[in-house]
């Protein structure tokens, strides 16, 4: 993928146990903000009901295997009741918002075993005044528990501004 994912393991090179390394990942991810708090929290679709919590990713959305709605993480759309906002970089680059006429399946995400559907864990960084201002996005495979950090503490700028 041309913005660099790279994929671990949890410590000792073993397979993550669980949901909670992938929300411990993104923790980690964000940068908090003086008088700010840090919220993480697993993906759900409210939508479906989809008792996996598994999303299929592309085009840097994250789209629920049940019913195929986005998470809309690019685009300020991650449930938070925020206003909508745009990602900047902060460190590694994002991932492709668009599929555009290049776009092969080569570029999609997938673990190191080739699975290509994952839980999602997300971080939020907000300001004592409650504005989201840094978001992180970590995938886990839940077949081989491999873990990525697909979104790398980005900033987040609401439209407009």
């Amino acid at each position: 993928m041309d913005h660099g994912t790279g994929w671990t393991y949890a410590a000792g090179g073993t397979p993550a146990a669980g949901p909670e390394d992938a929300l411990r990942l993104v923790r980690g991810a964000v940068r908090g903000e003086p008088g700010g708090r840090v919220e993480t929290l697993l993906a759900t679709c409210t939508m479906c009901g989809a008792e996996e919590d598994e999303f299929e990713v592309a085009a840097g959305e994250c789209f629920c295997v049940g019913c195929c709605i986005p998470l809309g993480i690019t685009d300020g759309d991650v449930r938070s009741g925020a206003r909508r906002w745009r990602l900047e970089p902060t460190g590694t680059p994002l991932p492709p918002s668009s599929p555009g006429p290049g776009l092969e399946p080569g570029d999609l995400p997938r673990c190191p075993a080739g699975h290509d559907v994952f839980q999602v864990a997300v971080a939020l960084s907000f300001t004592a005044e409650g504005e989201v201002r840094g978001l992180s996005v970590g995938l886990r495979c839940p077949v081989d528990g491999a873990l990525c950090l697909y979104v790398d503490d980005a900033r987040v700028v609401a439209y407009g501004a």
